[in-house]
C-alpha cells in the first residue's frame, strides 16, 4: 500500500513537470492519437514557454532528481532517437546533488569493510570531495601512506532507481501504443538500455574491473605516455564500495590553469584522438563515458602532456568483426567510395541483406557530399559517423549499442580536442592510423598470433573430422531416402485442408438453412431478429465470414 502511494505521489511530481515545462508539445500533434489530443488540449491554453524544447526538456530532468538526470544523460548519447538540438541541451546536464551525513558514509564504509575506518585508514576525511546522484566520494590515506578516495553507493538509492525505472517503462510503453514514431524509437528498448546502464553503476566492483583494465592495457606499454588510469586497491573494494588511487591533476577544461603550465595543446589533442583509436581497434575495451567532468591532464612534462581518466563504470568493446567493418567504413567515407560503403553495410549486417545497394549508396551520398566540399580539417569526423548511422537508420539499420557509445565518445574526444586545439586536423591521425590497423591485420605475425590462440582449438578438433564427415553423409543419405515420403505427406495434409474447409463451409450453410426454417416458423421470433440494430447485424456477418472463410 505505502509503495502504491509514493509511486502516485511521484506521478503527480512528474506531471507538474510535465505541465510547467510544455513537454507535452515535444510530441508533435500529429503524431498523436485523437484522444490524446483532446486529453493535451486544455494545455494548449497556457503561455508558451520562451524556453526551447531542448532547455525544457534539460531542466525537467533536473527537476525531477538523479534517475533522470542519469536518464537525460543517457538520452545525449543515443542521436539515433533523440534530435542534435535535445542531444546538445541534454549534454549539459550536471549530475551534482547535496551530499548525504558524512557520519553516514562512514558508518556504511565501516559495515562494508568489518572495521573501524581509524583502523582501515591512516586518515579519514568526513567531508566529501564530491557527490553525485548514484554515489559519494571521500578522501582517505592509507598506512603506507598512499593517498586514496574512497567511494560509496548512496543509501536506500536501489528502490528510488526501481521505482522510477518504472515509471519510465510505463511512459515508455504509452509512447509506443499513441504513436506510430515511438513504435520505431522503440522507447521501452531506450528505458530498457537505461536500466541495465544505472544497475552496472550500483556495482562498484565492476566499475574497479574496468579501471584494472584500462590500467593494464596501458602501462608498461609505448602509449603509456598518453593516458594514466588510476590503480584499484582490491582489499579495500566492495560490491557498494570502491577505493582507488587519488590523483592531483588539471581538470581538462580548466584552459588557465593548462595554459599557465604552458601545455602543448596541439599534442594533448591529438593525443585523445590517438587514445580513442588506441582503445577501440588495439585493445578493444574502450571508456564509454570520456565527458570533460572524467578527465584531468597530468601535472608532468607539459609538453608531452598526459591524460587522466577516473569515472570507469561505462565502457565499451567491438566484435572483431564490427572493427574491421567500422574501420573499412571509415577510410571508405573519406575516400568518396560511398558504395563501399554501402557494400560494407550489407556485409556486416548493419542493414537487412536486401537492401537495395544502390538506393543505399545515393542516400549516403545526398547527405556526405555538402559535409565533405568543406577542407578535411574543418570536418567533424564524428557527425560523418552520426549522418552514416542516421542514412543507415532509414534503410531500417538495427541499432546497435556498442557503435552508438563508440559515436557518443568519439563526439566527446572530438569536442574536447577542437576546445583545446581549434585546428585539430582530426582525420591527419585517424587515417594513418587506420591504414596501419588493417594492415596489421592481414600481416604475417597477427595471423601468427590468431593461429597460436586458435591452434589449440583446432587440434582438438581434428580426431573428431572423420566422423562428423561420416555422420554428415549419413544424415544425407537418410534425407535423401524419406524425402518422396515427406513429399507424400505434405501433399495428404494439403488435400486434408482443402476437405476440412469445404466440410466447414458446408456446415454453415446448413445450419444458415435451419436458422432460415426456424424463423419462417415462428413470426415472434422473426419480429425479434428484424429489430435487431444494423451494427448487431454487420458483427454477426463478419464473424461468419471470418469462420468460412480462414
Amino acid at each position: 500500500m505505502r509503495s502504491l502511494f509514493l509511486s502516485l505521489v511521484r506521478i503527480l511530481q512528474i506531471l507538474r513537470v510535465v505541465i510547467r515545462y510544455r513537454l507535452h508539445s515535444l510530441v508533435p500533434s500529429q503524431h498523436q492519437p485523437l484522444w490524446l489530443t483532446l486529453l493535451l488540449a486544455p494545455l494548449y491554453l497556457l503561455p508558451a514557454s520562451k524556453l526551447s524544447r531542448g532547455e525544457r526538456l534539460r531542466r525537467a530532468c533536473e527537476d525531477l532528481g538523479p534517475i533522470f538526470i542519469k536518464f537525460g544523460q543517457l538520452l545525449s548519447t543515443r542521436p539515433d532517437v533523440v534530435p542534435a538540438d535535445m542531444v546538445a541541451e541534454l549534454d549539459h546536464l550536471q549530475d551534482n546533488v547535496p551530499p548525504f551525513d558524512g557520519e553516514q558514509f562512514t558508518s556504511m564504509v565501516e559495515a562494508s569493510l568489518g572495521a573501524p575506518v581509524d583502523e582501515v585508514f591512516a586518515e579519514f576525511q568526513r567531508t566529501p570531495l564530491a557527490s553525485a546522484s548514484v554515489a559519494q566520494v571521500h578522501a582517505a590515506k592509507l598506512h603506507n601512506g598512499l593517498d586514496v578516495v574512497v567511494k560509496i553507493i548512496r543509501p536506500g538509492i536501489e528502490k528510488t532507481i526501481e521505482r522510477d525505472v518504472e515509471l519510465l517503462f510505463m511512459l515508455a510503453a504509452i509512447i509506443e501504443k499513441v504513436s506510430a514514431d515511438g513504435r520505431r524509437l522503440r522507447p521501452v528498448d531506450v528505458v530498457q538500455d537505461y536500466k541495465i546502464t544505472i544497475f552496472d553503476e550500483l556495482d562498484l566492483q565492476r566499475e574497479a574491473a574496468n579501471a584494472s583494465q584500462l590500467r593494464r592495457n596501458f602501462v608498461g606499454t609505448d602509449k603509456a605516455e598518453m593516458l594514466y588510469v588510476p590503480e584499484v586497491y582490491w582489499d579495500y573494494c566492495r560490491p557498494n564500495l570502491m577505493t582507488m588511487e587519488r590523483i592531483y591533476g588539471i581538470p581538462v577544461t580548466n584552459m588557465a590553469e593548462l595554459e599557465a603550465q604552458n601545455t602543448n595543446m596541439k599534442v594533448l589533442a591529438e593525443r585523445g584522438v590517438e587514445i580513442f583509436f588506441t582503445q577501440v581497434f588495439d585493445h578493444n575495451f574502450f571508456h564509454a563515458d570520456m565527458h570533460p567532468g572524467n578527465i584531468f591532464v597530468s601535472r608532468n612534462n607539459p609538453q608531452q602532456p598526459q591524460y587522466i581518466a577516473i569515472d570507469t563504470a561505462i565502457v565499451g568493446s567491438l566484435t572483431t568483426e564490427d572493427q574491421f567493418y567500422l574501420a573499412r567504413n571509415l577510410l571508405a567515407m573519406f575516400r568518396r567510395d560511398y558504395r563501399q560503403v554501402a557494400e560494407l553495410h550489407v556485409q556486416s549486417g548493419w542493414v537487412p541483406k536486401d537492401t537495395r545497394v544502390n538506393d543505399f549508396e545515393a542516400a549516403i551520398r545526398s547527405v556526405c557530399e555538402p559535409i565533405f566540399e568543406k577542407p578535411l580539417g574543418e570536418i567533424s569526423f564524428a557527425l560523418v559517423l552520426m549522418n552514416l548511422f542516421r542514412t543507415a537508420h532509414r534503410f531500417n539499420m538495427e541499432v546497435q549499442p556498442q557503435l552508438v557509445l563508440l559515436q557518443k565518445t568519439l563526439l566527446n574526444i572530438e569536442g574536447l580536442g577542437r576546445q583545446l586545439y581549434p585546428q585539430l586536423d582530426l582525420w591527419s591521425t585517424a587515417h594513418p592510423y587506420l591504414e596501419r590497423w588493417i594492415k596489421n591485420r592481414f600481416s604475417p605475425c597477427t595471423l601468427l598470433e590468431q593461429l597460436k590462440r586458435s591452434g589449440p582449438d583446432w587440434m582438438e578438433q581434428v580426431p573428431q573430422i572423420p566422423q562428423l564427415i561420416n555422420n554428415a553423409l549419413q544424415q544425407a543419405k537418410s534425407l535423401g531416402e524419406i524425402a518422396p515420403e515427406l513429399h507424400q505427406v505434405v501433399r495428404g495434409f494439403s488435400q486434408r485442408k482443402q476437405q476440412v474447409n469445404r466440410y466447414k463451409r458446408m456446415t454453415f450453410i446448413g445450419l444458415a438453412a435451419i436458422v432460415a426454417a426456424a424463423l419462417s416458423a415462428s413470426p415472434e421470433l422473426s419480429a425479434q431478429v428484424k429489430a435487431l440494430p444494423v451494427s448487431t447485424w454487420l458483427l454477426a456477418a463478419t464473424g461468419i465470414l471470418i469462420l468460412v472463410f480462414r
